[in-house]
């Protein structure tokens, strides 16, 4: 496979010149990301406004406290079908305001973000809901976006008003939760300007990484939760929603494809330092970023400022960032090659090579590289070694959690011989009709009709120790809503309870889980205090993985969660969905469930 995969890359890197042959509009809608027409970045915040003050990532831990301005930005989102090429390949995607990616959020730390979101996704008809990652919602948690969990799904002519505190800062996205959704277009970057330890000359803005299928989305999901069915392989990987493909390898007739489709281009500046925010917003793929002949210094993993550290290759699983700072080594006239992989060794791609082209302020902007790529250590499906991340403003993790909770991962056929994940012996499944969240702010936290939903009341323990042990042969990019977590430990066998810097853990909000089995799991030792009342999903972000139910709902702080006040429109959400539920029976075949309209009864 990576024999073949490297032969269509050859064929890439054949073409004699970077001028794409089919415009922006056609490869991407209303996207200028990847254009050399994309505008960099404040570096004093949004509209050249620094709204915290003499708050620095030195003296202020965002976990406790932080500014808050009082204003920000509204955006209005209207999701919907269109048919975009961004690879070549002609295929119907789920696109924002005709964009894929969608739109750039870009606010201040401490504003208040409003975005009315409007579902006008027909032929077929969907919901749908938007998951702002890595934002802790503490005042908020009904506008964390997870259908069954905070929220019914936006009904199909209905919008829903989200609005939520800037509450940290950095290099985020947001994307679809309902099913796989996000695997079929609804993506885009989130900026939230703050302090930075470091400084730099330029902010290029979001990089964003994607594998990508030819296929719709719910076409894969029905493959996915099919019978005897294997996993999917990506048909491409891109770089800010663009990349060139070997047209020669489609077989079907009726599928239009387009060689040279056209790459992304970033500007760089000879002498000076270069900001990249680098975001995993792909469906299954570990990513390896590099750079032809350039060093990056890390400087910030998802919303986490960390003491700068310098590397050749940055892995990054599905919804993880990193922010890296990039020295222009290079002379005015010369290019080089970004590159992304997908890792050969642990993902399942058919062409798992992004390209795109640096070019420095003099070069000829259709010229083709010549750079050689860095070679780099692919063998551990996993990050970097916890020991080379320390988080710029410490933040220890208590030794003595109130509570913990083993939470063993496997896979294998149920009995209609569909292969499920579980945690613990359980596979979940939600409701959309009854969203968890407004059933415990009701005082409803037992749960006992339906074990399916997998939820874990950690009731008012102050904090929570979570032992993840992987006993399946792939690995898993665990995300937990509401929260950065403490990553204490991580590795393959049986943790010998060290923690790694316990004075100042790594932390972030998604983290990978290596490969394992019965008898040697991966694992990952996580922790974080329960300071934010809310029932909160700790997923694999492997869009099939979701699909297949590797997935819990934590509820934390129920006494507090009980005297929330939740907003009205999360109800008339709920009305809007019921409405549209009663007369047309949603086709949700992965780990939601549907509701026939004939007998009013929940279908397994």
């Amino acid at each position: 496979m990576a024999t073949a995969a490297s032969a269509v890359l050859s064929g890439i890197l054949s073409l004699s010149s970077l001028v794409p042959s089919l415009p922006q509009t056609v490869t991407n809608g209303a996207s200028i990301l990847g254009t050399l027409g994309a505008p960099t970045l404040s570096l004093t915040g949004l509209n050249g406004i620094i709204s915290w003050g003499s708050d620095t990532v030195s003296n202020t831990n965002p976990y406790v406290g932080g500014p808050v301005s009082g204003v920000g930005p509204t955006y209005n989102f209207n999701i919907s079908r269109g048919f975009i090429a961004p690879d070549g390949v002609n295929k119907s995607s789920l696109l924002i305001n005709g964009a894929f990616p969608g739109p750039l959020i870009e606010a201040n730390w401490g504003d208040t973000i409003t975005v009315k979101v409007c579902n006008n996704i027909y032929g077929p008809e969907e919901g749908t809901s938007l998951h702002w990652h890595g934002i802790l919602q503490k005042l908020t948690p009904w506008f964390d976006g997870v259908p069954a969990v905070q929220q019914c799904p936006i009904a199909p002519g209905a919008c829903f008003t989200y609005s939520f505190l800037a509450d940290l800062y950095g290099t985020s996205w947001y994307h679809s939760h309902y099913s796989a959704q996000y695997a079929g277009g609804l993506v885009g970057p989130m900026v939230i300007h703050g302090p930075s330890q470091v400084q730099y000359d330029y902010d290029l803005g979001p990089v964003m990484l994607s594998d990508a299928y030819h296929t719709e989305y719910f076409k894969i999901v029905e493959q996915v939760m099919g019978v005897n069915e294997g996993p999917p392989f990506s048909d491409n990987n891109l770089i800010n929603g663009k990349m060139n493909y070997n047209c020669s390898l489609i077989q079907d007739p009726t599928i239009q494809c387009t060689p040279n489709a056209g790459l992304s281009k970033f500007q760089f500046h000879s002498g000076k330092k270069h900001r990249l925010r680098l975001i995993n917003s792909g469906a299954e793929g570990i990513q390896r970023f590099t750079i032809d002949g350039h060093n990056m210094t890390i400087i910030a993993n998802d919303f986490v400022p960390i003491q700068p550290y310098t590397t050749n290759v940055v892995t990054l699983g599905i919804g993880q960032r990193s922010d890296v700072i990039v020295e222009g080594i290079g002379s005015p006239t010369s290019a080089y090659w970004m590159r992304s992989d997908l890792s050969p060794h642990c993902d399942l791609a058919n062409q798992p090579h992004a390209l795109a082209a640096i070019y420095y302020e003099n070069a000829v902007t259709t010229a083709k590289p010549t750079t050689t790529a860095t070679p780099y250590d692919d063998s551990k499906c996993g990050n970097d070694n916890l020991n080379l991340t320390t988080p710029y403003f410490p933040f220890p993790a208590t030794s003595n959690p109130a509570t913990t909770q083993d939470l063993v991962i496997t896979g294998a056929p149920n009995a209609s011989n569909i292969f499920l994940f579980y945690v613990n012996g359980e596979s979940f499944r939600g409701n959309y009709d009854h969203p968890m969240l407004v059933l415990a702010n009701q005082g409803n936290v037992s749960y006992p009709f339906d074990p399916q939903w997998n939820a874990y009341n950690f009731g008012d323990n102050s904090s929570i120790r979570l032992i993840v042990k992987n006993e399946f042969g792939a690995s898993h990019p665990m995300h937990l809503h509401g929260h950065n977590f403490n990553v204490l430990a991580e590795g393959v066998g049986t943790w010998d309870g060290t923690i790694v810097h316990q004075q100042n853990t790594q932390r972030r909000d998604v983290q990978l889980v290596q490969p394992g089995s019965p008898a040697a799991p991966g694992y990952i030792v996580l922790q974080y205090f329960t300071d934010n009342p809310g029932v909160w999903p700790f997923h694999c972000h492997i869009a099939w993985h979701v699909s297949a139910g590797l997935y819990i709902n934590t509820i934390e702080q129920e006494t507090l969660l009980q005297k929330r006040v939740l907003p009205s429109s999360v109800a008339q959400t709920c009305v809007a969905w019921a409405n549209y539920t009663g007369h047309d029976v949603v086709d949700e075949i992965d780990s939601g469930l549907k509701r026939s309209k004939e007998r009013n009864v929940l279908l397994f």
